[in-house]
């Protein structure tokens, strides 16, 4: 049912998907994210700790990105390089089991496939990441052709692909002259100095994806209304996500709160890129900036009813009725 609704609504909505094989394009990460639950906040050295339970599941927002996006019915096409290793291999079945194209993998014969480790402490974490290939993709490696076969570009992680940076500005250029829209979500910046590429990039950003605390530490500020004012002189369309507190969407000088959709969740890993998935496949579909943020809370909610960001898109029982109940496809039909 998911799907058919998806690509009727989609067609309806933009005749364009009869023309370009793909509705998203994505050059990025992918790894697994390792989950080990129950240790402490503080963790003593040279001690067992035991932890109550532990997942492997695909990680990396990229990834988590594409997966959901597919699971919800968009076509997608991923990019990305993994290592000659049994996690690389995993983390690519996964992706492709929801129906993502991964034809344009690389494989590097040196460097391992990255890895995250993740340990939830309740509503916060710690993470840990071996980069391993994550940077090793660069824009000269990508075939912009294959990009162009999309409506749509999508970036994550901009800050751990430190491969990407050099000829990314004039890669988003030549994309939007070739008629794609472009979406940014940076994630974290690990070294907290939010510095170049970003402000090359913004110009040529169509929806600029930012948590709360991401989009207030690229503005030195604590006031959310300061970072988005700031930010907004350099992209029309800024979507603030603010987890239980839902969205922010800021265009044309004003400001909309969307609430969230509250759920108990069982794991929050995810949520975040789970958002920008709904959030894009609603946006794509022809709906406002301000409904679509209501289909990315829906999403992100779903996301976190199972462990990691992905595993409650898998399990198609769970997604299709999560999805209906919250009226995620009216969503798609409104506006």
């Amino acid at each position: 049912m998911l799907q058919k609704i998806g690509r009727c609504c989609c067609e309806r909505a933009d005749e364009r998907v009869r023309v370009k094989p793909f509705d998203v394009a994505i050059a990025g990460e992918i790894n697994l994210d390792l989950i080990l639950y129950g240790l402490p906040a503080e963790m003593p050295v040279e001690r067992e700790l035991l932890g109550s339970d532990f997942r492997a599941t695909l990680g990396s927002s990229s990834a988590i990105v594409a997966h959901n996006l597919a699971a919800l019915g968009s076509r997608v096409c991923f990019t990305t390089m993994v290592g000659n290793d049994d996690f690389g291999r995993i983390a690519l079945e996964r992706l492709s089991s929801s129906g993502v194209d991964v034809s344009r993998v690389m494989l590097h014969p040196s460097i391992a496939s990255g890895v995250t480790l993740l340990l939830p402490h309740g509503g916060e974490r710690h993470i840990l990441t071996y980069p391993g290939t994550i940077a090793g993709l660069s824009v000269a490696s990508l075939s912009i052709e294959h990009l162009e076969q999309a409506r749509h570009f999508h970036l994550s992680s901009l800050y751990l692909q430190r491969g990407l940076h050099d000829g990314l500005p004039q890669l988003f250029a030549r994309l939007k002259s070739a008629g794609l829209t472009i979406s940014l979500d940076t994630n974290d910046d690990p070294s907290d100095e939010w510095g170049a590429p970003l402000y090359d990039l913004l110009p040529f950003v169509d929806v600029f994806l930012p948590s709360e605390s991401e989009i207030c530490r690229m503005a030195r500020t604590n006031d959310l209304d300061v970072a988005v004012t700031a930010l907004a002189t350099h992209v029309p369309t800024i979507v603030v996500k603010r987890g239980r507190r839902g969205a922010l969407v800021h265009q044309d000088g004003r400001s909309v709160d969307i609430p969230a959709m509250l759920v108990t969740p069982v794991d929050t890993i995810g949520a975040g890129d789970s958002f920008d998935a709904g959030f894009l496949r609603a946006w794509l579909a022809g709906r406002s900036a301000a409904t679509a943020a209501r289909a990315g809370n829906i999403t992100g909610a779903l996301s976190t009813q199972a462990p990691g960001g992905t595993e409650a898109f898998r399990d198609a029982s769970l997604r299709e009725r999560f999805l209906e109940e919250a009226g995620f496809f009216r969503l798609l039909e409104s506006d």
